[in-house]
Order: structure tokens, then sequence, then C-alpha cells
């Protein structure tokens, strides 16, 4: 079986590239292609993908109102969104719409494919650098705010900063000497506290709320 990838981005080289790269994957299958949102909507519609890598900043509709009407439609199709080293709040405003993921336009063909994998398969995947840098951002806009009160506690911070970090709840057991089982009763439990579904959302909230903050130090 192969996975179907809708790839939306106005820049045709950078459609090329992931498309060739993918092609040497027998996992994935392109089936198809646009330059921005609208017709982005179009293809989703008719040739449902199961995953779509989603550029940010493109004429007609922006990857971000994209993810809006697909929320508002109830389209659940995983979406990893394409950025730059310069779009950390649009990053953070996508990971709150419910990106699973995030990828640099110049990434590895082995981050491609392990972010898409795992986006398949319901997890989120960050590479570690663009989980710095959202960090650092969201530390800069709250430097001169007061925290809302942390609803979590230490071991549920510790799980979710790993899981923003991109490893997977087996990694995170082993790395806590607990049963794979614990770590996702803890991820239940934080999804309950945060009023979210999904990891995706968990961290969206504990970065746009600064909960990073007291235990990145």
């Amino acid at each position: 079986m192969k996975y179907k990838i809708l790839i939306v981005d106005d820049h045709l080289v950078v459609r090329e590239g992931l498309k060739l790269i993918l092609e040497t994957n027998d996992l994935f299958q392109v089936i198809g292609e646009a330059d921005n949102g609208k017709d982005a909507l179009e293809l989703i519609d008719n040739a449902k993908p199961d995953i779509i890598l989603l550029d940010l900043n493109m004429p007609v509709m922006s990857g971000l109102d994209t993810l809006k009407i697909m929320n508002k439609q109830g389209i659940t199709i995983p979406v990893i969104i394409l950025t730059t080293y310069n779009e950390d709040e649009l990053m953070v405003t996508g990971m709150e719409l419910g990106a699973k993921g995030f990828l640099l336009k110049d990434t590895s063909r082995e981050n491609l494919f392990r972010t898409l994998e795992s986006a398949i398969r319901g997890e989120t995947l960050l590479q570690p650098e663009l989980m710095e840098k959202l960090l650092k951002f969201k530390e800069k806009k709250f430097n001169n705010h007061t925290h809302q009160i942390n609803p979590l506690t230490e071991k549920e911070l510790f799980i979710l900063q790993a899981v923003a970090k991109g490893y997977k709840s087996k990694e995170i057991a082993f790395d806590m000497g607990i049963a794979e089982r614990t770590v996702k009763a803890h991820l239940t439990n934080i999804y309950n506290k945060l009023g979210v579904n999904s990891r995706a959302e968990a961290v969206a909230i504990a970065l746009d709320h600064g909960l990073f903050l007291l235990v990145d130090k």
C-alpha cells in the first residue's frame, strides 16, 4: 500500500524536489500538486490524499488559511508544514491549528520520510532545531508577561516536552524507566487537563502558555 501525498507550495522547484525524493520511497505516491491553498482544497476533495505537505506563504490562499478552512470543514488529513528559518510565529499558529509537524524546505530525505511516517501514525515529530526556535520565540514573547498557573505535574511537563522534541512514547518510557503504557496514561491526563485531543494540540497549548519554560532551564 502506498500513502498518497499532496504537495502544496508556490515554488515549482520545491515541489519538484520533494516529488523526486518521494518517488525514491515505495511507501509514498505524490497524487497531486498545488501552488496555493484554494487549489489545494479542491484537490483534497477530489484526490483524498493521506497526508499533505503545506507551505505557509502562498498567493491566493495561505497555508494557515487553508488549515483554518480544513478545520471548519472537519478535514482531518494529517498536515506537515513546509517552512523556512524566519517563520517562528507562523509555525506556532500552524501547530495551534493542528499541524502534525514542520519540515525545513531543505530537509534531508531521512527527515522527510521519518516525519511523514510519524504523521501518518498520528504522532507529532519536530526537528530539534525547529523545536529550539519555537521555544526561544515563545520565551521572548512571554518574557515580560505573567505566566498562567501551570496545571501539569513535573512528570507530565517532562513527558510533554519530550513529545515536543519528537520523542515517541517508547523512547520516553525507556528514558524515564517506566512502562510505555504509563507514558500513554500520562499523555491522556495531559490531554484532559489541557482540553485537547492530540500531541500537536498539547504542544501548541504548552508553547502558547510558556509551560516549557518551567523545565527548560
